[in-house]
C-alpha cells in the first residue's frame, strides 16, 4: 500500500532533523514542498537525491488531483513545508483529506514547531495554550479577533511576517496595553530572540529596533486568568503605583492617575484624591 507521509523539518537549524525524517525523505518517491529551492538547500545538506514537486497555496487544487493519482498508482509521496509540520498554517489539508476519502495511508513524521519552541522559553503559562495562526491584516478585523479571544484563560500562539509585528502588537495594547507578550525571532538560528515584557514595552523595544524585524516571528500573548490572578500592581500603594508609571512611563501625574484608575476599576477622581491626600 502507498503511503502519504507528512514530514516535519527544520525551522531555522538543519540540525533539527530526526534521522527517521531523513530516511524517509530518502525512501519515498517524490516529495512534495512549497518552494522546491528552500526544500533543495536541506535536500543537499543530507544528499536526498528523491525528486520534489511544488505543492503550494496556489497551485493545491490541480496538485492534489495528481498527488493523489501517483498515491494511487503505488508511488508514496513525502509532503514537508518549507519549515516545521506541514498543515499547520502551510498547505496540505486539501491533500490529507482526499488521501483518507482514498483510503490512502497517511502517516505523520514528526518534527519541530515554531508555535512550540517560543512558547517552551517565553515564561508564560503553558498548561494551556490556543494556536490561532496568522491573524487578519486589517486592524478592524484583528481587535475583534483579540478581543474575544484574549479574555479566555489560554496562553495564545500567533505566527506574523516582519513587516507586521508592529501593528500587530499595537491591536493588542488596544484590547489590553498591559498584558505580557512574548516576541520569539529567529527560532533556532544563531541569533534566536526571545523576549518577554507588558506589550507596550515590546512595542518600544520594536520601534527604536531594540528587537530587530528580520526573519519570522512568533507572537505569544499571556491568557486573561494569569494576568488577573497575578496582578503586577497588587502589592503596590495607589501612591506608588502612580509614582510607577510616572517614572517607567514618562507620562505626567494626569496621566498616570487615569492608568491606575483603569488598571484598578475606578474612578479617576478617586485616585486623584488618595494621590493628592484629599478627604
Amino acid at each position: 500500500m502507498s503511503t502519504l507521509y507528512l514530514v516535519g523539518t527544520p525551522i531555522g537549524n538543519l540540525a533539527d532533523i530526526t534521522y527517521r525524517a531523513i530516511d524517509t525523505l530518502h525512501q519515498v518517491d517524490l516529495i512534495a514542498c512549497e518552494d522546491t529551492r528552500v526544500t533543495r538547500k536541506l535536500c543537499n545538506h543530507y544528499e536526498i537525491k528523491t525528486p520534489l514537486k511544488s505543492y503550494h497555496e496556489h497551485n493545491k487544487d490541480q496538485q492534489t488531483e495528481y498527488m493523489i493519482e501517483q498515491l494511487l498508482s503505488g508511488l508514496n509521496i513525502a509532503l514537508v513545508s518549507d519549515a516545521g509540520l506541514p498543515l499547520i498554517s502551510d498547505p496540505g489539508y486539501e491533500l490529507v483529506v482526499e488521501a483518507r476519502k482514498q483510503n490512502i495511508k497517511v502517516e505523520t513524521i514528526p518534527g519541530p514547531n515554531a508555535g512550540l519552541t517560543a512558547l517552551m522559553a517565553s515564561g508564560l503559562p503553558s498548561f494551556t495554550y490556543t494556536f490561532l495562526g496568522f491573524l487578519p491584516r486589517k486592524d478592524k478585523d484583528k481587535v475583534n479577533i483579540l478581543s474575544e479571544r484574549m479574555y479566555q484563560n489560554s496562553t495564545l500562539i500567533i505566527y506574523e511576517s516582519p513587516h507586521r509585528v508592529t501593528d500587530t502588537l499595537k491591536s493588542i495594547a488596544k484590547v489590553d496595553n498591559h498584558r505580557q507578550v512574548s516576541l520569539g525571532r529567529e527560532l533556532t538560528k544563531k541569533f534566536e530572540e526571545i523576549v518577554t515584557a507588558d506589550v507596550e514595552t515590546l512595542l518600544t523595544k520594536v520601534q527604536n529596533n531594540d528587537i530587530p524585524l528580520k526573519g519570522e516571528f512568533v507572537i505569544l500573548i499571556e491568557g486573561a486568568e494569569a494576568e488577573i490572578s497575578t496582578l503586577w500592581f497588587e502589592d503596590m500603594s495607589v501612591a506608588e503605583h502612580v509614582n510607577y508609571y510616572i517614572k517607567e512611563k514618562s507620562v505626567k501625574t494626569k496621566a498616570a492617575i487615569k492608568m491606575v484608575a483603569e488598571d484598578r476599576q475606578s474612578k479617576t477622581s478617586e485616585i486623584y484624591n488618595i494621590y493628592h491626600h484629599i478627604d
